[in-house]
């Protein structure tokens, strides 16, 4: 399996991963809804791992070098983490929205394709490096799921359509409106919907500190310090600090359940700008941490 494959993949999962959604919104009995979702996602999953699994016996190397690497395995983390959430809370904008997360980074991969090779540095020639990558970016696939969710709860927290409803409706309108269509619970409050919340970002947060660490272990491997203050090193930890501070005030002022929203969703801006926001920045350049764009 090399990427010259890819296309033909990213065209049969996104096949897949669509008439999933669109089944979503048939006027067909709950159950055969579910059945045929579940049925459609869970293919789409396993030809993605397949695709994965037969690249890293080509490469004879783990694909995780590159940024085009990390987001095929954060899509098919999406949509393993769909399959969980829908059948934990059985919530068809849940299936939906993590859905079309996986989309965008298939097309983005389609659209930006990168040259791969066997070629992986010294540096990366560590056990260190699938552990720290996986967990790294499952949590950014765990904690992509919590955005979804805090944005849901944002639509809620302003049905008026006052300033702060407005600036939502337009910016999320295709959001709200698939979320109104799907919603089996038009009055689920929004401490129903933190809690749904908590759930998933405790896990992440476990994740994303777990990644930091082997990240500061395999450091103090290559290069002699478990930590450098690279600017990747620093989004982070900013990232992890954001998400800490949400759960800080999460357990000690429960009621404020707007401000935990909104935390919550502005935490996923500084978990983008530390995976790939950084690339962009001018300190890239010294930094060991960003991704090779062309191998």
């Amino acid at each position: 399996m090399t990427w010259t494959n890819f296309p033909l993949t990213a065209y049969t999962v996104s096949i897949l991963l669509i008439l999933a959604f669109s089944i979503l919104f048939f006027p067909i009995k709950r159950k055969l809804k579910v059945i045929l979702a579940n049925t459609l996602t869970i293919s789409a999953l396993i030809i993605s791992i397949i695709f994965i699994t037969g690249l890293w016996i080509h490469l004879e190397r783990p694909p995780l070098r590159t940024l085009g690497e990390t987001r095929l395995l954060y899509s098919v983390f999406l949509i393993l983490l769909g399959i969980i959430t829908f059948n934990r809370w059985k919530y068809f904008w849940f299936l939906a929205f993590t859905n079309l997360m996986a989309l965008v980074f298939i097309f983005v991969n389609l659209a930006h394709p990168e040259t791969y090779n066997k070629t992986l540095m010294p540096a990366l020639q560590s056990y260190w490096f699938v552990p720290h990558v996986i967990v790294y970016i499952l949590s950014y696939a765990v904690l992509g799921v919590s955005w979804l969710i805090s944005i849901r709860g944002l639509i809620k927290s302003y049905p008026n359509l006052n300033v702060f409803g407005k600036i939502i409706s337009v910016i999320f309108y295709p959001i709200f409106f698939i979320i109104e269509i799907l919603s089996d619970e038009k009055n689920e409050d929004n401490h129903k919907i933190l809690k749904m919340a908590d759930d998933i970002v405790y896990i992440g947060f476990s994740f994303l500190t777990l990644g930091i660490t082997f990240g500061a272990l395999w450091a103090k491997e290559a290069w002699g310090n478990y930590w450098t203050w690279d600017p990747k090193e620093t989004w982070a930890l900013l990232t992890l600090l954001v998400y800490l501070i949400y759960i800080h005030i999460r357990t000690h002022h429960k009621d404020r359940t707007k401000l935990h929203l909104w935390i919550l969703s502005i935490s996923f801006v500084f978990l983008l700008s530390a995976w790939f926001g950084v690339n962009y920045m001018p300190s890239a350049k010294n930094s060991v941490h960003t991704y090779s764009q062309q191998e």
